[in-house]
């Protein structure tokens, strides 16, 4: 019993009374099509309640801090260990969070400038960007013999935050005609801020400051009101009978909006920032964050600005290079660490990088970092997919790396598609045999050559190779690229063909993005489908997200004679009871709240009077509640739901290979390819000619990868021209052009080595993809 993770009657999701003996200390895989089941089993099930159980071990109070976490539904889970979660969920919103900061790099930096830096400036914290120079005083007791004294004491903080910037590198410059309506008074909504409604509580509080007219155009303020109402510091003032703070619109909106990170913003808000804001390098720091005296302190002719802004892979050489014996073991420890991020391929990284710049695949290997010198062992590991983002010949370090975790005496758990990531298993659990309602069960548990054997569609699709088309399409013009320079291209020249299929490629952090987001992506014609994750609550679902759900509440208040507002959980349908939501969440003090199904309306999350209405013979849950795959008959071109709009859109959701998902199905629940998938359905929408997908294979498993490649080929014959980002061989292999970027990544990148057509670059062999591809497509 102790040697397994013994997991007996798994329901969670799609899980079908599933029972399965994972071994400890060994390297398990688990496959399956896409939808089949292994994140509800692996993450839902065994990893969640492993840290359900530690955060039960912490006492109320702290409990009461914590996320909630309820018990999976499961009979019996036994033999389990803590479960570290590596995903590959965005890292960090906040703007002074970098790859330095999220791995230990930075702090070993900072005790290393502040033992050997000259001149000496302080302690590490006064070469942090994170920690502001403060100065002052404060009473302070102290007790001896018996004797309580008080006494004054001055206080000084030194640390090395840019005064300027606070630490973030850049400023803001703010275009005031955003801002507001000149023409018009508080009272009559002249701020244009997103949140701030005339009646709103932020508003009102200009408007009876005392310091402003609340009935007076912007445009007749004196200068002294102009400046109160733009740039006035904090002041406290009465407001209806309570104390509240006064501060000007400007530094107000600089500290709500421009402090965040841009990509954890809602639509409408980054829309405006936008519009409203020009970010530039902070003049007095130059970008790096630093303060003066921070960034006059070096150590062999760097400074900890230098040091950082260096390609890890060149910092890792600059440490190894020095010979400072009294900080042997501190650089000993450095330089193990900036290997592990050039042996997991982000050599190509400086620590100073944005941590929320980076891709889902780079952030879980940088926090993969964190656990490689980690003096744990018996852990059970979970990995999402680790492979994303990795070009072939940077696989094999990442499966080195799986296997070092194993041998240091942990339980690895891999959610994988990519067979040479499932070859080196130990164990594999394969989950199917299709997805959603048709998965759930265990199709095969075993070996990896037992699974080659097996027949299931995972078995069956093992050892899958594509050919090379026998011709390709002939370009209908092309799109020219010229000076490229943004990252680490070096000024690159390019022609991607139009009206086929091209695939841009190269080891991760050759520049393939940067050339085509940067260079591509801007550009009017063009749809972009990229990773950024999709945002939503567990109230959106495939039918608001793609905008099915609109024809589909027009067709029911069409049938019915009722208001479309009905038959919306989110507006006048919503259950009054849970407003909605499908739960109840119960407030237990300081213990974490619960959440239950709403016992009024059955977790269907609409009033009980909606579901009188009916279209088709289902009122509006039985809807929701079909998969894509039944929803299109029932929309087609005949019968009483006949709704060409909505068959419109469930054929594009059938494309993209997810005709097994409920239209009604939270977006909290499902996986990172399915999201994708989900957001390439409905930005096919779209009305560009040119579409630049960035790697569709994520998520995807081998049985599904050809229905992908149909797709972009109907993509392109329907006249559109298709830019692919992509590692995968198969993709390749059935392009109609390649261009190739290397040789290496970060500086080593940033070039065309090849563009051609993928039999030419088979036939060359002349890069790493080419070796790779050609040694894929012999097979």
């Amino acid at each position: 019993m102790g040697e397994v993770i013994r997991v007996q009657g798994a329901r969670e999701n799609n899980l079908k009374d599933v029972s399965v003996e994972i071994p400890k200390r060994k390297l398990t895989v688990f496959t399956g099509v896409s939808g089949s089941g292994k994140s509800s089993l692996v993450f839902d099930t065994v990893a969640a309640e492993s840290q359900r159980l530690i955060n039960e071990t912490y006492s109320a109070f702290v409990q009461g801090f914590m996320p909630t976490l309820a018990r999976p539904d499961v009979d019996v889970l036994e033999g389990l260990t803590t479960a570290i979660i590596v995903d590959q969920a965005r890292m960090g919103s906040d703007p002074r969070s970098t790859v330095g900061t999220a791995t230990d790099a930075n702090a070993l930096l900072r005790i290393l400038f502040s033992r050997l830096g000259q001149p000496h400036i302080g302690s590490p914290q006064a070469y942090s960007f994170n920690v502001a120079s403060i100065s002052g005083a404060g009473a302070v007791t102290t007790e001896k013999a018996g004797v309580v004294t008080k006494e004054r004491r001055s206080f000084s903080v030194t640390g090395g935050m840019c005064s300027r910037c606070d630490g973030r590198g850049s400023v803001s410059d703010i275009d005031l005609s955003q801002l507001f309506d000149d023409s018009k008074s508080l009272n009559e909504g002249a701020i244009t801020v997103p949140g701030y409604t005339a009646d709103g509580w932020m508003v009102r509080i200009f408007a009876k400051s005392g310091f402003l007219d609340g009935d007076k155009p912007i445009r007749d303020y004196t200068d002294a009101e102009r400046q109160d109402f733009l740039y006035k510091e904090q002041v406290k003032v009465k407001f209806e009978n309570m104390n509240m703070t006064y501060e000007g619109l400007v530094p107000k909106i600089q500290k709500s909006f421009f402090a965040k990170d841009r990509e954890s913003m809602q639509p409408h808000v980054r829309a405006f920032v936008d519009r409203v804001a020009t970010f530039t390098a902070c003049p007095d720091c130059g970008g790096t964050r630093l303060s003066e005296a921070a960034r006059s302190s070096k150590v062999a002719g760097l400074s900890i600005a230098d040091a950082c802004a260096l390609q890890i892979s060149d910092l890792a050489e600059w440490v190894r290079a020095l010979d400072e014996p009294s900080v042997a073991p501190l650089l000993e420890g450095l330089v193990h660490l900036l290997d592990s991020f050039v042996g997991i391929g982000l050599g190509y990284l400086s620590l100073d990088r944005a941590s929320g710049t980076l891709s889902g695949g780079e952030a879980q290997r940088v926090k993969m970092i964190r656990h490689l010198g980690s003096a744990l062992t018996d852990i059970t590991y979970v990995f999402d997919e680790p492979t994303t983002g990795l070009h072939p010949h940077d696989i094999q370090r990442m499966n080195e790396l799986l296997l070092q975790l194993r041998d240091k005496g942990n339980t690895v758990l891999v959610v994988e598609h990519k067979p040479e990531a499932i070859a080196i298993a130990d164990h594999v659990v394969d989950l199917g045999p299709g997805a959603g309602a048709a998965g759930g069960t265990v199709c095969f548990e075993g070996t990896v050559d037992e699974l080659r054997r097996s027949g299931t569609v995972t078995g069956r699709h093992l050892d899958d190779r594509a050919a090379l088309k026998p011709s390709v399409r002939a370009p209908s013009g092309t799109l020219a690229i010229r000076g490229a320079s943004s990252h680490n291209l070096r000024g690159v020249d390019v022609d991607l063909p139009l009206g086929v299929l091209v695939v841009v490629t190269g080891v991760a952090g050759s520049g393939k993005s940067s050339l085509i987001h940067g260079s591509v992506s801007p550009r009017e014609e063009v749809v972009t489908v990229d990773q950024t994750p999709i945002r939503g609550s567990r109230r959106s679902n495939p039918a608001t997200y793609t905008g099915l759900l609109e024809p589909i509440r027009k067709a029911f208040a069409k049938a019915n004679g009722v208001k479309p507002a009905l038959f919306s959980a989110n507006s006048e349908g919503a259950c009054p009871v849970c407003n909605g939501a499908g739960v109840v969440f119960t407030d237990l003090g300081m213990m974490a709240s619960v959440s239950t199904t709403c016992e009024e309306c059955e977790g269907r999350r609409f009033d009980a009077s909606v579901l009188g209405y009916h279209l088709g013979g289902k009122d509006i849950t039985e809807v929701l509640a079909m998969p894509v795959s039944e929803a299109l008959p029932f929309f087609a071109s005949s019968g009483e739901a006949a709704l060409p709009a909505a068959h419109a859109i469930l054929s594009r959701l059938s494309d993209v290979g997810l005709g097994y998902l409920a239209l009604g199905q939270p977006l909290t629940t499902l996986s990172g390819g399915e999201r994708q998938r989900l957001k390439l359905a409905a930005d096919m929408a779209g009305k560009g000619s040119v579409y630049v997908l960035d790697e569709p294979t994520t998520g995807l498993h081998l049985a599904d990868v050809a229905q992908l490649l149909g797709l972009l080929d109907r993509l392109v014959d329907s006249g559109k021209s298709v830019i692919v980002i992509e590692h995968h061989q198969a993709v390749m292999a059935h392009a109609d052009w390649i261009v190739d970027l290397g040789p290496g990544a970060g500086h080593d990148g940033g070039r065309v080595v090849f563009e051609g057509t993928p039999a030419a670059l088979v036939a060359s062999r002349a890069t790493l993809t080419g070796e790779h591809l050609a040694s894929y497509v012999a097979r």
